[in-house]
């Protein structure tokens, strides 16, 4: 790709800092950095030079990094200043950017998008960039870091380029079929059997359970129940904040409320909800529609019963998740329940069986979570290997010509092509650069 326009934007954010970093990418990296700081350092070494305006004027004492391409990040030439970290240095800088010909500021991902565009990552290294960058737990790290090295992207262009090998092999034989020393049935035997291990792989990694997706967007843990047994008490003594409002009036609660917690190192959304009853007015009947719609969506539903509620008159949860039984209020010494296997006890006031909830709670995470070794961790991979699965399912049950053989795998191969993002993925794309930050 051959881009005119030069990119600049901070890669810092706007806060009052020690160092400020702007970035530039562009054919006129080298041009911006002999207009605002001569000479053009040496590569890859940070050189201490007087940022001026055109005028003369100076700007900053700052460093300057000077990277030529084609290796460097974007895979154009491109240069950073390491400014002093005010506001004031900050704009003056940009505004002298502004005005250098060619030079524009960067939209939301601009650079990485360049990146992609010259080859210097495939599309899902470019979205573990995007997830590192989100990562709020320690396991969320592990896996975009994991899919920054290429994990996923290298075992799709492992199959890909299998199933092009097989293509290939097709083809030639629809081009010699009339060649009497083809052995027609050991080919279709060594298609099938090559065509199958490769279904077979990608078979196993799409039943993972949708870890990779769940440790993505977090384990979702909805606490459920009748009105007043202690949800909204609960989620503030769990996230340790003042979260929910807290009324002994029943129905307090109207709506859903979504606390992202790190539970062990794992992403965990609490999300408190509307007592479960009989609704009495549109407003309430609103509310429990929604709870019971976040509890059919829920990776676990933490059922809460007060204390004087009878065992055999639990409410029964909306199928959709596994159910984690709590009696509230144990500190009222009603209904205790601490050495119950089904149900456990607590106090959100006093903090007993706290402890004892959350590694039930973080127990359940990992078991749906895992070690974040799963290659999938977005919606759009699962889509695309699954639409490879059934392109060579359906060659596998025997096309009844080869030329729609050839075609399965031509759609095979195009769907894995989609997951590193080398065909049909342009609206993808917007979607996925917009949500970047600037400067990256």
């Amino acid at each position: 790709m051959i881009e005119t326009t030069t990119l600049f934007a901070p890669a810092t954010g706007p806060a009052r800092a020690a160092v400020s970093v702007i970035r530039i990418s562009g054919p006129n990296a080298a041009a911006v950095i002999r207009a605002l700081a001569p000479p053009l350092p040496v590569p890859r070494r940070l050189s201490l030079r007087t940022l001026r305006m055109p005028d003369g004027d100076p700007l900053d004492e700052a460093l300057v990094a000077w990277m030529p391409g084609p290796a460097s990040f974007t895979g154009e030439d491109m240069a950073e200043l390491h400014l002093h970290g005010g506001l004031a240095v900050r704009t003056a800088v940009l505004r002298a950017l502004a005005e250098i010909p060619g030079c524009q500021p960067a939209e939301p991902g601009a650079f990485t998008r360049r990146a992609f565009l010259n080859g210097r990552l495939d599309l899902t290294e470019a979205e573990g960039i995007a997830d590192l960058i989100d990562a709020e737990t320690e396991a969320q790290r592990r896996q975009a870091l994991r899919q920054l090295d290429g994990a996923l992207g290298r075992q799709v262009a492992d199959w890909r380029t299998r199933l092009i090998d097989l293509l290939a092999g097709v083809e030639a034989a629809l081009d010699f079929s009339d060649e009497g020393d083809v052995d027609d049935a050991a080919l279709d035997a060594a298609l099938s059997q090559r065509a199958r291990a490769i279904r077979d792989q990608i078979a196993a990694v799409l039943a993972d359970g949708h870890r990779g997706e769940r440790l993505r967007d977090g384990f979702t843990v909805v606490l459920a129940g009748p009105p007043n047994a202690g949800k909204s008490t609960l989620l503030n003594a769990l996230s340790r904040r003042e979260a929910a409002i807290v009324s002994d009036l029943p129905g307090t609660t109207r709506d859903v409320i979504e606390v992202r917690c790190d539970l062990g190192g794992l992403p965990v959304i609490l999300v408190d909800t509307a007592g479960l009853r009989a609704a009495t007015d549109a407003i309430e009947a609103e509310g429990i529609r929604r709870t019971r719609a976040r509890m059919a969506q829920a990776d676990l539903i933490v059922m809460l019963e007060g204390p004087d509620a009878e065992r055999d008159s639990k409410p029964t949860p909306d199928p959709g998740g596994p159910v984690l039984h709590v009696r509230t209020k144990c500190d009222l010494g009603l209904g205790d329940s601490s050495n119950d296997t089904d149900c456990i006890a607590i106090s959100a006031l006093t903090g007993a069986g706290l402890d004892r909830l959350l590694a039930a709670i973080e127990a359940r995470a990992a078991q749906a979570i895992g070690s974040g070794d799963a290659l999938i961790t977005r919606e759009r991979h699962r889509l695309g290997l699954s639409r490879c699965r059934d392109h060579l399912d359906r060659l596998l049950a025997g096309a009844p010509l080869p030329e729609l053989a050839a075609e399965d795998l031509r759609l095979a191969v195009r769907a894995l092509g989609e997951v590193a993002g080398h065909v049909g993925v342009e609206e993808m794309l917007d979607r996925l650069f917009a949500g970047f930050c600037i400067g990256k």
